[in-house]
């Protein structure tokens, strides 16, 4: 059985996102297989007014749901830092979870710290140990870049994980 899982690393200004493919056999539950599909960021301009950066983020999740058809989305639950900069993120979350919605897709969320631990083994990892762990998982020879996408298949690789 064959299944494809969206992990994305909400953010207003960079939506890191990150496409996988897991395999599973069904007679055997140590027979498992992951490959990378897809990853990416889509990025708003700080020069546009709030309004138009949502739409980005609506519009280009659209598509890229649409490229990709997932089976799952695995999304990174948000996590405090400033007021203001928590308030936009959840904007950008409540225009990722619309766009689920409108898709009829199942979610999960995760915690930063579940994501580090099912990385790495440790929930107070370092950001590099996460990547490191996303690169050497999916045998990519290099992390992906920007960050914000290597984060989005960290998520992704976390829901795999758990089921």
């Amino acid at each position: 059985m064959s299944k494809c899982i969206l992990g994305i690393d909400p953010g207003f200004a960079i939506l890191g996102f990150g496409a996988i493919s897991c395999t599973q056999n069904q007679n055997s539950l140590q027979d498992t297989s992951v490959q990378m599909l897809d990853y990416g960021a889509i990025v708003t301009s700080a020069k546009e007014e709030m309004g138009t950066r949502l739409c980005t983020l609506f519009d280009d999740l659209h598509t890229i749901i649409g490229e990709i058809k997932p089976d799952l989305v695995a999304i990174e639950k948000l996590f405090f830092y400033r007021m203001a900069n928590t308030i936009l993120i959840a904007q950008a979350r409540g225009v990722i979870m619309l766009v689920l919605a409108q898709h009829k897709l199942p979610y999960v969320e995760f915690t930063p710290a579940q994501i580090k631990l099912a990385l790495t083994g440790y929930g107070n990892a370092e950001k590099i140990e996460v990547q490191e762990a996303v690169a050497r998982e999916l045998n990519l020879d290099e992390i992906p870049k920007p960050d914000d996408a290597a984060d989005g298949l960290a998520v992704a690789l976390t829901a795999w994980y758990q089921f």
